[in-house]
């Protein structure tokens, strides 16, 4: 028997959230709420809700979320140290002269920032920062080079060691070893989409992406063949080790970020760039982030807890239920319904409500966590991009130039959604692309377990 109080439960925080409420604050008071209305209907007992405390003893000994500020903090500091702009400027001078060529550096130094730093609006920022002036500095289209910028930031959401990827596995409870596994062809897939589209584009269209162009600053006293492995080599070998640790289970993920760390630390002191003010902008920024990550967990969690006690997960399995086509439908369902709320709701907010509702249903019927997992890692890459709230057109309009009009970075972004769900429709009709680097280590794995028949709960009104 289900009650009316879980949509009730998901139809007040709807309204909590449009108000303009902080999320973290909106999950935990809208549970309060619930929870003392639970107790006084007899729904649960009041010790029920006491099972709070061991959730939040298990965040704190939880190793994945343990590796989030390690990650965070090794990505802040390369990029503060100006490890960023050493890659452009390099990748400039091997690319620039053609045709697209500084796009598709933008895009190859948002692929290996994206792996340093994890984090969307880091990645955007930083690239926005670099990037963009030197772009429209050599004459190219607006559209291209904005466009270019916010999915070159949005790769951090695929490519390990993605702060989203470790977010996604602890709200599904999936293995973060292997999702960064499955993770890496389809981010490889988006990076190479991009790739592509650039340089079709430039070729169909050269006034798009001058030839010749180099950033106003592309000089360099270093020779071609030394700069090469000092700006990109070094990085790279950093980011292998952390996510090679991790992968092959060398390293638990919080002891592959501190290697990250130390690995940052030694490179950035190698280059003369570490600096008091420069380590205490980092911390500062690790912990602002790590907070907030923390309270979105608790206010989530809690949440969680109350729409269970009311037997939400049955009314979830319910309209489950009502789906057709098993498995693909309902991984398409949900897929379809990420989709639409990502025009109102951003990663987090999707992450720590809604996946936590779905990840027991998924189970239940078969579903390969993995591939879930990362398609729904692709899927919200598109919620960063899209209007009216893609985190990353906001955080792109912030450093772009006044002069760029704001319906150029949305136009721009548009090809590059178009891309992202080229992908994942491949990943949907081709699960193998994310599942066959987990058989490598893991051996074969089972993606057609058979759903259970079980009869669909009854709704008390």
């Amino acid at each position: 028997m289900i009650s009316i109080a879980p949509p009730a439960m998901l139809l007040s925080l709807l309204v909590v959230l449009l108000a303009g409420y902080p999320v973290a604050f909106s999950l935990a008071a809208v549970a309060g709420v619930f929870g003392m209305i639970g107790f006084a209907t007899g729904a649960f007992d009041a010790p029920f809700l006491l099972a709070m405390l061991f959730r939040v003893q298990g965040f704190f000994g939880n190793d994945n979320l343990l590796a989030i500020p390690m990650l965070i903090f090794m990505g802040v500091l390369l990029e503060r140290t100006g490890l960023a702009e050493d890659i452009f400027r390099t990748l400039n001078r091997l690319s620039g002269r053609l045709a697209g060529g500084m796009a598709c550096g933008t895009i190859l130094v948002g692929a290996l920032l994206s792996s340093l730093t994890g984090f969307v609006s880091a990645s955007v920022i930083a690239i926005g920062l670099i990037a963009l002036p030197a772009m429209l500095h050599a004459k190219y289209d607006e559209r291209l080079a904005t466009g270019v910028v916010a999915a070159s930031g949005t790769l951090a959401q695929i490519l390990p060691p993605s702060l989203v990827l470790i977010v996604l596995a602890e709200q599904l409870e999936v293995s973060l070893q292997d999702i960064y596994r499955g993770a890496v062809v389809p981010g490889l897939l988006l990076i190479g989409g991009y790739l592509a589209y650039v340089l079709i584009a430039a070729w169909r269209n050269p006034m798009l992406a001058p030839v010749g162009a180099l950033a106003p600053d592309a000089g360099h006293s270093r020779t071609l063949w030394i700069d090469v492995p000092l700006s990109i080599g070094t990085p790279l070998l950093l980011v292998g080790i952390v996510l090679l640790s991790i992968a092959f289970g060398v390293a638990t993920p919080s002891e592959g970020g501190a290697i990250g760390v130390s690995g940052a630390l030694l490179l950035a002191l190698g280059r003369r760039r570490l600096t008091l003010p420069r380590l205490r902008e980092a911390m500062d920024v690790t912990g602002i982030l790590c907070a907030c990550i923390i309270f979105l967990l608790l206010g989530a969690s809690f949440f969680t807890l109350v729409f269970r006690g009311f037997d939400g997960h049955l009314w979830v399995e319910h309209l489950v239920s009502l789906l057709p086509a098993g498995k693909t439908g309902f991984v398409v369902a949900v897929n379809i319904v990420v989709f639409l709320l990502a025009f109102f709701l951003d990663f987090f907010e999707i992450a720590f409500i809604v996946l936590p509702l779905i990840g027991p249903i998924a189970h239940k019927i078969g579903v390969d966590m993995v591939w879930l997992t990362v398609l729904l890692a692709v899927n919200l890459q598109a919620s960063f991009l899209h209007p009216p709230f893609g985190i990353a057109l906001y955080n792109l309009r912030s450093v772009a130039p006044r002069s760029v009009p704001t319906s150029a970075i949305y136009w721009g972004a548009v090809p590059f959604i178009v891309i992202q769900f080229a992908v994942l429709t491949m990943l949907i009709l081709f699960p193998q692309l994310v599942v066959r680097a987990r058989e490598v280590v893991n051996g074969p794995v089972d993606i057609t377990i058979p759903v259970p028949e079980t009869a669909p709960p009854t709704l008390r009104f």
